[in-house]
């Protein structure tokens, strides 16, 4: 039988298309593909402490309620967090309303704006004109699909947990050849040592999530403290929220950084000491996830800048903010997976995604 050759160009040609192709298909199937992905990430994050807890004879079904517990106590404790903080200013709404009129009505008048909208700019009229029925509705539509992925995370999380021992058999009576067929082999197949796989992919995940912590905690440590420097109140909030919001990236920075500005704005009445507040959050930002955190990130999971950004852009496409947050480590299990490979072409793929 004649055997049929394929040049490099129709080979890059036909890779291409089945990129495009599985990009399609995660986009189409998000709603099904990202809660599942979540959940094995969850899985890979618990596995050493499931492992332990397996060696001490645990049965299966309280270790997976343990964890449900932790997941549950965790989110609730961030979600707590955030409506206490949103609830604080609750209570002095009329109070930071009236200095922000007065702020905006100084600003036209020394600008010398006419228009009589901004010279007698009251917020409550402002807020009078939207629409609060269609917003609060907006939220709850986006509230309740929320919580559903919840549950259909917490729901493949159960399954993963009970059923991910078993798949990694299969895959290692698959592909773990022995050590003298595996040095035989010239064909490029990809020869996995599962064991060691899933060890990295487990480390890397956990590695990203202690440093993207580490760098949120120091983050929002240091925007409590200059908030505090600056007199700007309820420090101990803009903090948080500065932690919390960075998980989002660029969306969350930019929310970190206005929150307090707009406050210290409302507090101070000063677009001078504004500036300064801005200044000084925004170079704090700056180098904690623009220069520290990719100097981390990078090293720990052996990723090219370059190509976290990348990935940051494509997963965001893909699955949205979510995606932009899962974007790191899924393109490290990706080069985890891909190594295994001796395909010259293959190899020059993951050099290039590593940091050399």
């Amino acid at each position: 039988m004649q055997k049929v050759s394929i040049d490099s160009s129709t080979k890059i040609f036909i890779a291409v298309i089945g990129i495009v192709f599985i990009v399609a298909v995660l986009k189409e199937l998000s709603y099904i593909l990202l809660p599942f992905t979540i959940a094995y990430i969850l899985y890979f994050l618990f596995s050493p402490l499931n492992n332990f807890l397996y060696d001490k004879k645990v049965p299966g079904f309280i270790i997976i309620l343990f964890d449900i517990l932790i997941i549950g106590a965790v989110t609730f404790g961030i979600s707590r967090v955030l409506v206490e903080s949103f609830a604080v200013f609750g209570g002095n709404t009329a109070v930071y309303a009236a200095k922000l009129n007065a702020v905006v009505r100084d600003v036209a008048a020394s600008l010398g704006l006419k228009d009589p909208s901004i010279r007698a700019f009251s917020l409550q009229k402002a807020l009078a004109k939207l629409d609060i029925v269609g917003l609060a509705g907006g939220l709850l539509n986006s509230v309740v699909p929320f919580a559903g992925s919840v549950l259909l995370v917490l729901f493949f999380f159960v399954f993963i947990v009970s059923g991910h021992h078993s798949i990694y058999v299969a895959l290692k009576r698959r592909y773990q050849r022995p050590a003298e067929k595996a040095a035989s082999n010239d064909t490029g197949i990809i020869n996995i040592n599962m064991t060691t796989t899933f060890q990295e992919i487990t480390e890397q995940i956990q590695k990203y999530i202690v440093t993207k912590i580490a760098v949120n905690l120091l983050a929002g440590i240091l925007v409590g403290v200059a908030a505090l420097l600056l007199g700007i109140e309820f420090p101990f909030v803009w903090g948080v929220l500065a932690f919390v919001l960075n998980f989002i990236p660029t969306i969350g920075s930019v929310g970190a950084l206005i929150l307090p500005t707009f406050m210290a704005l409302v507090q101070f009445g000063s677009i001078g000491y504004t500036g300064l507040t801005a200044g000084i959050i925004a170079a704090i930002q700056t180098v904690c996830f623009n220069l520290l955190e990719p100097m981390m990130i990078g090293k720990r999971l052996d990723l090219n800048p370059i190509v976290i950004l990348l990935s940051v852009l494509l997963w965001g496409y893909v699955w949205g903010i979510t995606g932009m947050i899962l974007a790191v480590p899924l393109t490290a299990i990706l080069k985890i997976i891909i190594s295994n490979s001796k395909d010259e072409n293959v190899k020059l793929i993951v050099d290039l995604m590593g940091r050399n």
